[in-house]
């Protein structure tokens, strides 16, 4: 448990951030609720009573002073394109981990590119992409590889009841759109392809009770990043489910509604992961509640694991690569529910 541990939470008064401060609280750590917005921040500290620490990334001083004294930061403030560099060098220059949520696909590349070499030889400890973009696909397909050495192929589908998107999952679906233009990003054969056509639609059958289900193929999701960085896989493809795609690019589409007294919505997703080698198949799975609510959990069960020294690597690292992958997604529960099949079975 945290024992009174301050942990700076940049971005702490958005959705997400939101849930992060009350997991911190929860495990027993002191979140410390930093960002540009002043009275935001001034009511969420309010209602934790908690100290709030304004700062920007533009003033590399405010970010200093947001992170003095504290153990590690959590970054939740998108677009992560503009605050993930930022923020990571403050982390740097305080010499305390950096984890964060960002499923900007740009903004990982950037983080694992820039950053690796230099985080290495500092022993420092970087972990991108550390929610369910990310993070819990490849935990799920590193606990599926089990003893295998590579694989030709892992899919990772999602299957989501609805996906009402933050003001923060728009912002950072325009950046990523801006920067990419028209074209969308696949990994296959061991390498990233830029692509003018339509990703295709297909059909995927998801364990009971969700079952076969249309998906738009090669949607691709932060996972792709952090399962390449670390797994010998020659492709990885993301699959969403076509209702929840309609959802995320409709411009009425409203925001995610409290369900219950945590704040949680009523949306909930099953995550299906089949890695492919020679033949032979083997899956994982999760179910659960809320996207954005099970980010929490994730990124903070992460920072206690770095903090606590249960670590494999340092530098910049995917959740499947730093951590014990079977370990870390029991110790989830009840958040998700989880099936491993990581025996081999005929593809």
């Amino acid at each position: 448990m945290g024992a009174g541990q301050l942990v700076a939470v940049f971005g702490a008064y958005g959705h997400t951030g939101r849930f992060v401060v009350a997991e911190l609280a929860a495990r027993g750590f002191v979140p410390v609720p930093s960002g540009r917005n002043a009275q935001a921040l001034e009511e969420l500290a309010g209602e934790h009573g908690l100290q709030a620490r304004v700062a920007s990334v533009d003033d590399a001083a405010s970010l200093d002073r947001a992170l003095a004294g504290t153990v590690a930061v959590i970054n939740c403030a998108g677009p992560f394109a503009s605050t993930t560099g930022p923020v990571i060098e403050a982390a740097l220059r305080a010499g305390i981990p950096y984890l964060d949520v960002a499923a900007e696909l740009e903004a990982n590349l950037d983080t694992f590119e820039h950053y690796r070499d230099r985080a290495r030889e500092a022993g420092a400890v970087i972990v991108p992409a550390m929610a369910f973009f990310g993070g819990l696909g490849d935990l799920l397909a590193t606990a599926a590889m089990d003893d295998w050495t590579s694989a030709e192929e892992a899919h990772i589908a999602y299957a989501l009841s609805n996906w009402h998107p933050t003001e923060g999952t728009r912002l950072s679906g325009a950046v990523s759109r801006e920067r990419r233009g028209d074209v969308r990003l696949r990994y296959s054969g061991g390498q990233w392809e830029r692509r003018t056509d339509a990703a295709p639609t297909l059909e995927w059958d998801f364990p009971e009770p969700v079952g076969r289900r249309p998906v738009i193929g090669e949607f691709t999701m932060a996972d792709v990043v952090t399962v390449p960085q670390h797994l010998s896989i020659s492709d990885v493809t993301t699959y969403m489910n076509t209702d929840a795609v309609r959802d995320v690019v409709a411009a009425h589409t409203p925001a995610p509604a409290a369900a219950d007294g945590s704040g949680r919505s009523e949306q909930t997703f099953l995550v299906d992961v089949v890695v492919r080698s020679g033949g032979a198949e083997r899956r994982a799975t999760a179910s659960g509640q809320d996207i954005y609510a099970v980010t929490a959990p994730l990124v903070v069960e992460a920072l206690d694991r770095v903090l606590t020294g249960r670590t494999r690597v340092t530098g910049v690292a995917s959740a499947g690569e730093i951590f014990d992958a079977p370990d870390f997604l029991r110790a989830l529960a009840p958040h998700i529910t989880l099936d491993l099949h990581p025996q081999t079975a005929n593809a």
